[in-house]
């Protein structure tokens, strides 16, 4: 399955890069599939992506959690929340 990823902020300056699109296996077909796939590219990936770091998913611009499913040619955005003042 293919998805396009989009990062967004720290997240983009952290790994180097804002918009990829990627083969996905099969078990990786939710929210969490993806970020544990994400996570196995390295040390990097896995600190950037760590659950204890705070960030937000959306799948195709709609806010996701990790039980969200992903599917062939979805938009995947991962982005830190964002405040307002």
């Amino acid at each position: 399955m293919s998805v396009t990823i989009l990062y967004f902020a720290r997240l983009r300056e952290t790994l180097g890069i804002a918009q990829e699109k990627i083969e996905l296996p099969a078990h990786a077909a939710s929210v969490a599939g993806l970020l544990d796939h994400l996570r196995a590219r390295g040390e990097e990936w896995h600190a950037a992506l760590a659950p204890t770091q705070s960030y937000r998913v959306a799948v195709n611009q709609d806010m996701a959690d990790i039980t969200t499913p992903v599917r062939d040619g979805d938009e995947v955005a991962i982005f830190p929340p964002v405040t307002g003042g």
